[in-house]
């Protein structure tokens, strides 16, 4: 029988939610503490969890308990770095919300703390465990389309304007970029696909459409980030964060370290919302048309022809239950299987470095004249440490 896990979570609010699916009292695991500096936050979190579980609005009040063996940080972005570093200087392994970090640097920090202390981090890419990106991963992995040459992503996202642009992420001081703090999830589902990771980059993009907005919130308000189909067209969105210096449009390339070229392509305006993956290989390519359960074909090719909109092979995703597709659930389990058993993972801490180092240089890049930037490798012995734990 596994270990009892009794969990915090700094950041009970807001993607916090995701703690939920951890707290499963019949398999000895608990969500028994929660931190936020939004005391409104506690009485909802004391509703779910009883009456006796930890409250605070000083995440180092809660660090300090001896009874919690593990922490989600769910965060802002900005805050990861210094919520997890000292989350694990507390003893305590951690379930880190994606991004990693909103710098390279920051990264690095979090990798060489948990290397010293032989420390758990799991970083919630939850797009690996997504059913259309695990079924890619299965058709290209069982060489289906050969050996994979090149890959590129088109994000359209028609909630950019709600989501990203009336708070802090549209803020470089608090997320860098929307290529890093956005783009992180499609970097990493690229880098999983064709197999390696962003060895050089480079991008051009611009703020072209929200700085036109004169209608902002007061600083001192907190933006409303609700998805409202009746905020269009985009010109029409009122109360945007105050601060507007991130890009609403940007496009990378990217040579990864085994010959690979890939692209990502982001726009925040786009009536509609979905992420589209070309993966090519030497004998075909494949492309998902949507990527919600229950609405989505995988698409292959494998036969030369002059136009085939439909493919050789059509592979509908069927529905399942769970955020995200079911990748919330999913994920969750993982992590508890890692820190309770040292089960192997689907990801590792330092492919969430690399999504983030790919998008914080390309951000350099295409603020910078458009440089092409070199990764910094990660350190062999830190780099051995996490690899060991990936599937």
């Amino acid at each position: 029988m596994s270990k009892e896990l009794k969990i915090g979570v700094i950041g009970i609010g807001g993607r916090g939610q995701l703690a939920n699916n951890a707290h499963k009292p019949e398999e000895g695991v608990y969500l028994a503490a929660g931190a936020d500096v939004n005391e409104k936050e506690f009485s909802g979190f004391r509703e779910k969890y009883g009456t006796g579980v930890f409250v605070t609005a000083d995440y180092r009040k809660m660090l300090d308990r001896k009874d919690i063996n593990a922490v989600f940080v769910t965060s802002p972005d900005f805050l990861h770095e210094e919520h997890t570093i000292a989350a694990l200087e507390s003893g305590k392994d951690v379930y880190l919300e994606k991004p990693m970090a909103i710098t390279v640097e920051g990264c690095d920090r979090i990798l060489e703390t948990a290397f010293r202390l032989k420390r758990k981090v799991y970083v919630g890419h939850n797009m690996r465990h997504m059913s259309f990106v695990k079924k890619m991963k299965e058709l290209i992995d069982g060489g289906r389309i050969g050996e994979i040459k090149a890959g590129w992503c088109r994000h359209f996202v028609a909630y950019g304007g709600d989501a990203y642009f009336k708070d802090w992420h549209a803020e470089r001081s608090k997320s860098t970029s929307l290529l890093l703090q956005k783009g992180a999830h499609d970097i990493d589902v690229l880098h999983w696909l064709c197999g390696g990771f962003s060895k050089r980059v480079t991008a051009v993009g611009g703020l072209t459409l929200y700085d036109r907005i004169t209608d902002r919130h007061s600083p001192s308000d907190r933006g409303n980030a609700a998805f409202v189909r009746e905020n269009w067209p985009p010109l029409s969105q009122k109360g945007l964060n105050p601060v507007i210096d991130v890009e609403d449009i940007s496009m990378m390339l990217m040579e990864m370290d085994n010959g690979v070229f890939a692209s990502y392509q982001q726009c925040h305006y786009t009536p509609d919302a979905w992420r589209n993956y070309t993966i090519i290989g030497t004998d075909g390519r494949i492309e998902n048309f949507g990527d919600r359960p229950g609405e989505t074909f995988i698409r292959l090719w494998n036969r030369r022809y002059a136009y085939n909109p439909y493919g050789d092979e059509n592979h509908f995703i069927p529905e399942v239950s769970g955020g995200h597709g079911g990748a919330d659930p999913s994920i969750v389990s993982e992590f508890i299987n890692y820190v309770r058993n040292g089960s192997k993972i689907t990801t590792s801490a330092i492919a969430a470095r690399c999504s983030v180092a790919a998008g914080y240089y390309a951000a350099l890049s295409l603020r910078g004249g458009n440089m092409p930037f070199d990764i910094p490798p990660v350190p062999k012995e830190i780099n051995d440490y996490f690899s060991g734990d990936v599937m």
